[in-house]
């Protein structure tokens, strides 16, 4: 049995006031897009829901492509039937005949837009339920927790009927929180960090630092792979590729003991400001979860964040490990973060990093390396940006400062 409607649910869009209709027209205008392969399809669009009649479109593929669209709560496969109770019954038996695994319980759900129908909502509730009981034999009902429940509406020129609600991507659509700066690692957490600013709204660029030849290729073409899984929730997504390597050798020559992570990672920060203010981006987006590591405790992102003018935002900050994995295995970049390519985050570790750095003591260290501020400016300079758009990888023209 192949559906040939879907329902598409906002849900938090629906909380936005006056904002409502600009949040719920950039959530359909992606909605579109992602079904872009699918031209016959038909947009009906109600307060909170969209639905898609499907004109022979192939369901699996259409569900598929919706799961990448943030700011779209849920959906469901549904099923057509004409105004008659007769039609209405054969349908719901179908659809209860229709599951993989057949259930035990159900209930039947109906709702009637449509006043002139001759049926009230409850009466339509026990013809439906007790013809499919009279069909299925050991099936019972189960109003309370039912393992199917069957939905029919009733609308004005036909029925809809459906029993699955699958989640959706849900959060904000695209680009309707502004835009971001995600510093993307070769690990599992930032990816992680850039997909939930994204299901939030935000657009992303990221910025990735490399130490060639202290990390190989393959370390890069990494995380290149994973900005790319990213770009398959969005538009494109630019990436910026930092050449680190004068940078933190320079600092390990002059400095090699334990707060040497903090004067790296501040180094870091400093330069993906200026990276995010000649984009214009307005804020930072971090994979740092509390205490993981030890410039992850919060004396050290305290020090470390004080370089830093824009807003950082850490959605992963209260997250645990196995969480933060549960959502690299659904979004697809779990597999590609394990890659055994180390990033320069794991370059000179000192024997034991301070989990307490001292303020004071790490800006008299950084105020005697007078090379600093040059090799931060001419990192920023030497930066290699690409953009992937639609999975195609195109580099971007040189970047001037004036």
């Amino acid at each position: 049995m192949k559906p040939d409607c879907l329902i598409l649910r906002f849900g938090e869009l629906t909380l936005k006031g006056r904002n409502r209709k600009r949040f719920e027209h950039s959530v359909i205008k992606q909605i579109r897009k992602v079904l872009g392969a699918f031209p016959d399809l038909r947009y009906i669009p109600e307060y909170g829901r969209v639905y898609v009649e499907l004109g022979g479109a192939a369901y699996e593929e259409a569900s598929e492509a919706l799961q990448r669209v943030f700011g779209l709560a849920s959906f469901s496969p549904a099923y057509h039937a004409s105004m008659e109770p007769e039609a209405i019954k054969e349908v719901a038996l179908r659809i209860m005949q229709n599951f993989p695994k057949p259930p035990s319980t159900f209930k039947v759900n109906v709702r009637r837009v449509n006043k002139s129908f001759p049926l009230d909502s409850q009466e339509m509730n026990y013809l439906i339920g007790g013809y499919i009981l009279e069909a299925i034999p050991g099936l019972q009902v189960d109003v309370r927790h039912p393992e199917i429940e069957l939905r029919v509406e009733i609308r004005e020129d036909q029925v809809l009927l459906y029993a699955e609600v699958l989640e959706g991507a849900g959060g904000f659509p695209a680009g309707t929180s502004g835009k971001a700066l995600l510093m993307l690692s070769g690990g599992i957490d930032s990816p992680v960090a850039g997909w939930l600013g994204m299901r939030k709204g935000l657009t992303l660029e990221a910025i990735h630092f490399h130490s060639y030849p202290y990390t190989s290729e393959r370390a890069k073409d990494k995380v290149i792979d994973l900005a790319h899984q990213l770009s398959g929730y969005t538009d494109s997504i630019r990436l910026h590729l930092v050449p680190f390597t004068e940078v933190q050798t320079s600092i390990h020559r002059e400095y090699k003991d334990n707060l040497l992570v903090t004067l790296i990672r501040r180094a870091m920060y400093r330069i993906a400001v200026q990276i995010a203010d000649r984009e214009g981006l307005s804020a930072l987006v971090t994979g740092e979860s509390l205490g993981q590591v030890a410039s992850q405790t919060l004396p050290s992102l305290n020090v470390i964040g004080r370089v830093v003018t824009l807003p950082i935002l850490q959605p992963l900050m209260m997250m645990d490990k196995q969480e933060i994995i549960r959502i690299a295995e659904t979004i697809g970049t779990f597999p590609i973060s394990i890659l055994p390519y180390e990033d320069c985050c794991s370059l000179f570790l000192p024997p034991s990093p301070s989990t307490n750095p001292n303020l004071q003591m790490v800006e008299r260290i950084e105020n005697g390396m007078n090379f600093l501020p040059e090799l931060i400016q001419k990192a920023v300079e030497q930066t290699e940006t690409i953009e992937i758009v639609h999975g195609q990888m195109k580099k971007v023209p040189d970047q001037h400062f004036f």
